[in-house]
């Protein structure tokens, strides 16, 4: 047991710490808000997450491999909600009557999971390494556990390094030059999503 969860980590640490979608996504929001004003999306994405990640591991692979069409709608709905809420930072503005920029909230981050093909790509890889037929369906809760647990930690550290490096701009003066590059990086996000 402890050797798998090991193992586990180790599989998941290029996974999870690399510059992809998710994390960009987060070093953008909290860069642009703060870490603090990251913590509702961050929970939301997790606990979306984990319950995904479940069943994903309690037999809903075999269903969505079925379909592979479902991967495909997926991708594309995904794109289309992260170019949204990039194209809403990128228009909005500190000045009064301008639209104001809001941090990504709960259920915008249980969105960005569940329209996220790339998430179950990595989830059904996974559980193609670390699960046999067989094992205990206890060892299905471990195992999304560890890597939900793995993916927030991944999450939190990109989204500090994002409010440290963007500190010093918060200032009226920059918002609106933040949130246009903001809004051009989650644009970058969504195309990658829907490339990748």
């Amino acid at each position: 047991m402890f050797q798998t969860v090991v193992a586990l980590f180790v599989f998941l640490f290029p996974l999870a710490y690399s510059p992809g979608p998710g994390n960009m996504f987060f070093a953008a929001n909290g860069a642009r808000f703060g870490f603090r004003a990251t913590i509702p999306a961050n929970i939301g994405y997790h606990v979306a997450t984990w319950i995904v990640t479940l069943f994903i591991g309690l037999g809903f692979a075999r269903a969505v491999n079925s379909q592979p069409q479902v991967f495909a709608v997926l991708k594309v709905a995904g794109s289309v909600y992260v170019f949204w809420l990039a194209w809403k930072l990128f228009r909005s503005g500190a000045l009064t009557g301008q639209e104001v920029a809001k941090p990504a909230s709960f259920f915008d981050g249980v969105v960005l999971l569940i329209l996220n093909p790339k998430a179950y790509v990595i989830i059904v890889l996974m559980f193609t390494q670390f699960l046999d037929h067989g094992d205990p369906r206890w060892l299905v809760g471990v195992i999304a556990t560890v890597f939900t647990i793995n993916n927030l930690i991944a999450f939190v550290v990109w989204t500090m390094i994002g409010d440290q490096i963007a500190a010093r701009f918060r200032t009226p003066a920059t918002a609106r030059k933040l949130n246009m590059v903001f809004g051009i990086i989650l644009a970058v996000v969504a195309v990658w999503m829907l490339l990748s």
